[in-house]
């Protein structure tokens, strides 16, 4: 009877252990599904088709990185990702005008230009000067696709 207790024991210690270890991966996964990073991309390797349907693009142009407007820009920008996230918002950034890249042969700026660019394609809004978080994406939350996304996640699933 000893040995069936011990048995018993040693059983419910390990499948004890084994369901800490399962927890502990998933909460680790958890938490690298949690922690995503809204990074820049670099504005001369890519194209709008490369997001179309798949993310809004915010592409911000200044003719060299030590544009102060730029360096504002991208710091209101990467302050606060959460809200930008939450709205598939990709940031693309351009400051090598030499470069003559796809996105200033399609946007055409002139200097500093913020540009915001809906999931279908279209330019939404255009922007000569720093625009915060708040502001672009109260601008995202009016469009008509944006407002689709909203009332799909308030609809009771089945």
């Amino acid at each position: 009877m000893k040995q069936l207790m011990t048995l018993v024991f040693l059983a419910l210690a390990g499948h004890s252990a084994a369901a800490q270890d399962a927890d502990a991966v998933q909460e680790d996964v958890a938490e690298q599904e949690a922690v995503v990073v809204l990074e820049p991309i670099d504005g001369t390797t890519v194209t709008l088709e490369d997001f179309l349907w798949v993310a809004r693009p915010i592409v911000v142009f200044a003719d060299t990185p030590a544009d102060p407007r730029y360096q504002k820009q991208m710091e209101l920008l990467l302050d606060r990702p959460d809200p930008l996230i939450e709205r598939d918002v990709v940031i693309l950034a351009d400051t090598d005008p030499a470069a003559n890249s796809a996105l200033r042969e399609e946007l055409r700026p002139r200097g500093f230009m913020l540009v915001l660019i809906a999931k279908d394609g279209t330019v939404s809004l255009r922007k000569p000067f720093p625009w915060d978080v708040r502001e672009i994406t109260h601008a995202i939350d009016k469009w008509p696709l944006r407002q689709q996304e909203i009332r799909d996640a308030n609809r009771p699933r089945d």
